[in-house]
């Protein structure tokens, strides 16, 4: 049945000219049947150079918003609408604003996991992975970091010389997870690696062996010559580890690494919004000048 299902939807996307993105955490089988896998804002990279006019977004809502931000051009739809991100929605435009008001000395730095409307009121976007470079090439000291307090903690770490200002709020999944947990999860795997995503606690992340993005970690557990590893992030990648590295071992850190926006975009979704289904993104010519700002800023520096 699910074959049939992913040789239909094969079918229709090349017919109709749909380019599909997979984010990591999405499940196995639309995994399989997506042209590009991986982080929200590399798929979004990547949707911007494919030929198709119209592209499919199995993810969350503010990764679509953002390809649509690269893409203004493209038809963007979210394969599964109601898909949001408690991260990327925790904090207000007015909220921010009222934030700039307090700070005015301070260049505000936005994670990628917002929406376009808090895009638009910040000075420059950053990934997990490209946060700690950037940073530290903004000539101001003063950095107002939002919304993750924890990837903001990793990142004045790395950067001892800097003054980030933090906001208290962050991945609820990630953020969750217990220095006991990681700590058990060692005891119980002696010869295995712990891989963390910076969106973790402090706590948890002093403990690792490696602390980067979704991309980073299954890179490190590609390349690396260990064969056991704990994996501190969203559980599926601890799946889709075992698909491609089968001769090594991997473990989910914690059970309770589910992002359950994530997990509600199904197989049957994706074929119902190459039918007509799922939510086009739309955003006034105005919002995408204004948020792309903080974006071209990203690139030209990282």
């Amino acid at each position: 049945m699910i074959k049939d299902i992913q040789q239909e939807i094969l079918r229709i996307k090349k017919e109709k000219g749909i380019t599909i993105l997979a984010h990591s955490y999405q499940a196995e089988e639309i995994q399989e049947i997506a042209d590009y896998t991986g982080d929200s804002f590399r798929l979004s990279e990547l949707a911007k150079t494919d030929p198709n006019d119209t592209v499919l977004m199995c993810g969350v809502h503010f990764m679509a918003e953002t390809c649509k931000l690269l893409s203004p051009q493209k038809k963007v739809i979210l394969a599964k609408e109601g898909c949001g991100c408690p991260m990327a929605e925790q904090l207000t435009p007015e909220e921010l604003k009222r934030l700039k008001k307090e700070n005015p000395d301070h260049t505000v730095v936005a994670y990628i996991n917002t929406t376009a409307a808090l895009k638009a009121e910040c000075d420059v976007c950053v990934t997990s992975a490209s946060a700690v470079e950037i940073c530290k090439k903004i000539e101001n000291d003063k950095i107002l970091f939002i919304p993750d307090c924890n990837l903001g903690s990793f990142v004045a770490k790395s950067l001892p010389e800097k003054q980030l200002k933090l906001i208290q709020g962050g991945c609820p999944v990630h953020a969750a997870i217990t220095e006991e947990e990681a700590l058990e999860a060692k005891a119980k795997h002696p010869n295995a690696l712990l891989l963390v995503h910076p969106e973790c606690i402090p706590d948890v992340a002093k403990h690792a062996d490696y602390v980067g993005s979704t991309s980073g970690i299954v890179k490190y557990a590609m390349n690396s010559e260990a064969k056991e590893f704990i994996i501190g992030t969203e559980i599926s990648i601890a799946e889709h580890l075992q698909f491609v590295c089968p001769e090594k071992e991997f473990y989910p850190l914690s059970k309770r690494l589910i992002c359950a926006d994530m997990k509600r975009t199904t197989l049957m979704d994706v074929y119902k919004a190459l039918n007509g289904g799922g939510l086009e993104i739309k955003l006034s010519d105005e919002l995408i000048e204004k948020a792309s700002v903080c974006i071209d800023r990203m690139l030209k520096m990282g």
